[in-house]
């Protein structure tokens, strides 16, 4: 079971575009209204691949109603915490050479009382849990020390934890020493403080978080794939989208894929092709759709530990 915590969801947007012009009418040529969110994303695709998971989420608000109606049509598993504010929308405007520029809300401000439901509720939830992912930005509220609380009640529970955050909430999490951390390669550029624009440099990167306490990395590359760094191995997973439609949950896909096969025994190297393949399968569908089997039949990963360190990344 992989229990994710959510503590800023949202309904996702997403507009089809003709070529983005700024300060212009732009006219969308499709669009779709999905449930959001990273946790929620990865508690979807888990669960449309087979493999058991609960998404732990604050809602509220008619925001928070719509998001209730759509999660509730796709049949997701969750834990509902009621809170008094509306949770945010976060549009994504997709131009048809898959260029995406979001515009993502700041999120609901949550009382203190409504902190400590959404931790308690979580908590109650990871007892027998094997993984439990803390994934995407925290709301306005949130103490300072709401990571390392989370961390340190589902390690008291027995569960392994994962973290997908960027900024603040990726260096609370690295402090509580995870189990894994998921960034792309600018949000470890950023946590590190320093460029990465080659292999060895994202690897090396990633063994000075590892030397922080966290015990493995996986870093998303978007067309370059994606690095798993632990103590002692790097390994690099690739595949190709032929007809790329939209990265909106791409990355929310690929740790999905990690945490299934890792939940479900295997190592690390199967763990990160199983993601690279879901990730793959995301990339081509439209909007924030999760990859299904069907989806991922396609898709083939190549992975290797034969590292070109010099390999400048693109993307």
């Amino acid at each position: 079971m992989i229990i994710t915590l959510t503590p800023n969801p949202s309904l996702d947007r997403t507009l089809s575009v003709g070529d983005l012009v700024r300060g212009e009418v732009n006219r969308a040529v499709a669009s779709t209204l999905e449930p959001g969110g990273k946790g929620v994303n990865v508690t979807r695709a888990l669960l449309a691949n087979g493999s058991d998971s609960v998404a732990v989420f604050p809602c509220g608000g008619n925001n928070g109603r719509l998001m209730e109606l759509l999660i509730s049509e796709e049949h997701v598993a969750t834990r509902i915490v009621p809170v008094a504010s509306a949770i945010r929308v976060n549009t994504a405007i997709i131009e048809p050479d898959g260029t995406t520029t979001k515009v993502n809300e700041a999120g609901p401000h949550l009382s203190p009382a409504e902190v400590a439901c959404l931790l308690d509720t979580t908590e109650e939830l990871i007892t027998g849990a094997g993984w439990l992912a803390l994934c995407g930005a925290l709301p306005p509220g949130l103490p300072d020390d709401f990571t390392t609380q989370v961390v340190r009640r589902a390690r008291a529970a027995g569960a392994s934890v994962a973290i997908d955050a960027s900024g603040a909430a990726l260096r609370a999490g690295v402090d509580a020493c995870p189990q894994l951390i998921k960034p792309n390669r600018t949000e470890l550029a950023e946590l590190v403080g320093r460029d990465l624009e080659t292999v060895d440099q994202v690897c090396s990167a990633a063994r000075d978080v590892i030397r922080e306490g966290v015990t493995t990395v996986i870093v998303s590359l978007g067309k370059d794939g994606a690095l798993a760094v632990g103590e002692r191995c790097a390994i690099h997973a690739h595949a190709v989208a032929p007809k790329p439609k939209s990265t909106v949950g791409a990355g929310d896909s690929l740790l999905a894929g990690v945490l299934s096969a890792l939940d479900s025994g295997h190592d690390l190297a199967e763990s990160l092709r199983t993601g690279v393949v879901w990730g793959t399968a995301a990339v081509q569908l439209p909007g924030s759709r999760m990859p299904t089997p069907a989806d991922l039949a396609g898709v083939h990963a190549t992975i290797t530990t034969d590292l070109d360190g010099s390999r400048r990344l693109t993307d």
